[in-house]
């Protein structure tokens, strides 16, 4: 079997400038060019990226998260407005973006108070309740224990009820319900300062 000549006087054409340069001096590139050493342009590491895995999805040993428990609602001063339509008092409650559910049950309270103060211990709290809502326009019936059903909008004396429109821009601030009572008038507001609804029932969060 022959040999090939070494080349030490050879020249070769350049693939990439069309130069000739000694043979000695040529090196092959991952493409296949034939060029001279100095010409040599190393393969982009982007053209061979290294497999990556996918990202792990799961936590080892997770916890359920627990549902978000009810809370109250702080509302603005005197919120509750009562309005007399086709002989029935409706009370209008304004709740700025409220985002409550149509048929949702809620209770009124009246501002938190303390009734009794404890010794100052690292066991003794002071024992805390509600104040209970003034009267307005004859309606009495606004601190019922068992909660009110509600209904969205704001409630007109012509049985019209104005809803918004439920964008970004006009969120639903009112909803009413309906009072036992009979109002001696419509269009009276009432309620006091730092009245706040919620669930019927209060749940602890944290002990």
């Amino acid at each position: 079997m022959g040999v090939f000549a070494k080349g030490k006087y050879a020249l070769a054409i350049s693939d990439r400038s069309g130069m000739a340069f000694p043979y000695l001096e040529m090196v092959r590139e991952w493409n296949g060019a034939l060029v001279h050493f100095s010409e040599f342009e190393p393969k982009q590491p982007q053209l061979n990226p290294k497999p990556v895995g996918a990202d792990p999805q799961a936590l080892f040993n997770p916890r359920v998260q627990p549902p978000a428990v009810d809370s109250l609602i702080l509302l603005d001063p005197d919120p509750f407005t009562a309005v007399i339509s086709g002989g029935v008092t409706f009370i209008n409650v304004f709740s700025l973006d409220h985002q409550r559910k149509a048929g949702s049950k809620v209770r009124f309270r009246g501002p938190p108070l303390v009734t009794s103060a404890g010794s100052g211990g690292s066991d003794a709290h002071n024992l805390q309740a509600f104040a209970t809502i003034p009267n307005f326009a004859g309606v009495s019936d606004i601190n019922s224990a068992t909660g009110f059903t509600i209904t969205l909008g704001q409630k007109q004396a012509d049985g019209s009820v104005i809803t918004a429109s439920g964008t970004l821009s006009q969120p639903e601030n009112y909803f009413f319900i309906t009072s036992s009572s009979s109002a001696t008038s419509s269009g009276v507001k009432g309620g006091g300062s730092s009245c706040s609804v919620g669930p019927v029932t209060l749940k602890v969060v944290n002990q």
